[in-house]
């Protein structure tokens, strides 16, 4: 178990830790002071190994971590907060980075104790997350033109991710990691799932990843480079995080749904001032099988902005929660085979967490 970083201390001669904002399992992510930079405030993301993982695992992982942290330091929206700053410590050093250490330092540091940490911008204000909390211990919804511009916003950020070359998905779309500023703006943070499409290669970085948050998180991501995410994947992330939005209620996980359709209640169902195509979206950017989704969130950017929800073209595939009249289930099973598989790779996965108990 990796300890938090005590306030003070130092990191690069540069960046003053001040205080934790949050923990997980796979890092941390600090409140710093540039001391370069007097009155900038920044937060620093220390991204922790997997338990176990292997030499060489671990440096195939920092390479893609230096590869994919410049790819986010290139990127300048202003829905985005901007990354300033990537690179590798012992944590046993804290208060110089291991490449300047001196020659009186008997071995360099071990690559296994070494962390990796991103420098950003840090965002003030409260996340969406807790303002849906504040809403439903007020037993209120939040009012959908609000929201929906707050959506708007996401689509731009997401649409300029997307666009560029090759596309960078963020994959963990969700209340929780899109924050409110006091001056009214949308910032989408937490880019510890962000990577690069590259078809060729589809390897992530594997001290960074993860399929997300299970709500947000659509089927095809359960099983990592196995799920064949593309753009859409993020979309179903807009669309899960608009129906939390507008309920109060987390939606049902893909997995849920895959097994039982009815899972995943109707948004007007639990909030009926929900306008009809403002439901229409969400439901169109939730289903279950990619193709089954807009063709992109600048399409479904469009939707929101002109309530003109168009379906989707069922042609081309067997949606996965309605079987055709009559279809045997041998065809249903033919068309959507891989997304049986990854709704097993998921329960394994399920049963294994909940299970191993490490030494």
């Amino acid at each position: 178990m990796h300890q938090a970083l005590n306030p003070t201390t130092l990191l690069r001669d540069r960046y003053e830790i001040l205080g934790l904002i949050g923990q997980g399992g796979m890092g941390a992510v600090y409140r710093a002071a540039d001391r370069r930079l007097p009155g900038r405030l920044c937060a620093v993301k220390e991204i922790w190994p997997p338990p176990g993982i292997s030499a060489e695992a671990l440096t195939q992982a920092r390479e893609q971590f230096l590869r994919e942290a410049s790819t986010l330091a290139r990127l300048d929206h202003p829905n985005l907060p901007k990354v300033s700053d990537f690179f590798t410590m012992d944590p046993t050093d804290q208060r110089r980075p291991f490449e300047d250490q001196g020659s009186d330092m008997d071995a360099p540091p071990s690559l296994a104790t070494s962390l990796d940490y991103l420098v950003m911008d840090y965002v003030p204000g409260q996340d969406l997350h807790q303002l849906v909390q504040d809403a439903c211990r007020e037993s209120k919804f939040l009012g959908e033109p609000e929201v929906l511009g707050w959506m708007l916003q996401l689509c731009d950020a997401l649409t300029y991710l997307h666009g560029q070359d090759p596309p960078v998905l963020h994959r963990d779309v969700k209340p929780g990691n899109i924050k409110l500023t006091p001056d009214g703006r949308i910032k989408l943070v937490d880019f510890g799932l962000v990577k690069p499409l590259d078809r060729e290669d589809p390897k992530t970085l594997t001290g960074l990843r993860g399929i997300g948050s299970l709500p947000y998180t659509p089927i095809e991501q359960y099983a990592g480079e196995l799920g064949h995410t593309d753009t859409r994947s993020d979309l179903y992330g807009l669309g899960a995080t608009l129906y939390h939005l507008m309920t109060g209620r987390p939606p049902a996980s893909a997995q849920d749904r895959f097994l039982d359709p009815e899972t995943l209640l109707p948004p007007r169902q639990i909030n009926p001032a929900i306008s009809p195509a403002t439901e229409q979206a969400i439901l169109a950017a939730m289903a279950l099988h990619p193709k089954e989704r807009p063709e992109s969130v600048a399409a479904w950017s469009k939707m929101l902005r002109t309530g003109n929800v168009r379906q989707p073209d069922r042609s081309s595939s067997v949606p996965v929660e309605v079987q055709p009249k009559g279809s045997p289930w041998s065809h249903a099973l033919r068309e959507n085979w891989w997304l049986l598989l990854l709704a097993l790779a998921a329960i394994v996965v399920a049963v294994i967490l909940t299970f191993y108990q490490p030494l």
